[in-house]
């Protein structure tokens, strides 16, 4: 995650994928750096942000 393509980030701070638009990613891949420990409660929180940014984009199926 990071804020351009061009230093090795896939997706932005929305967690939008550079270059496929209507597409988000909200799994651990999109951490910067690897963690030394558990990764569950960062994943969590991943998913809790990207279901804010949905909610907040009115986004309808």
């Amino acid at each position: 995650m990071g804020p351009h393509p061009s230093e090795g980030a896939v997706v932005d701070p929305e967690l939008k994928v550079f270059g496929i638009k209507n597409l988000r990613v909200a799994d651990a891949s999109i951490m910067p750096s690897i963690i030394s420990g558990q990764t569950n409660a960062p994943a969590i929180m991943i998913g809790e942000k990207a279901a804010d940014l949905v909610k907040k984009s009115n986004f309808v199926l």
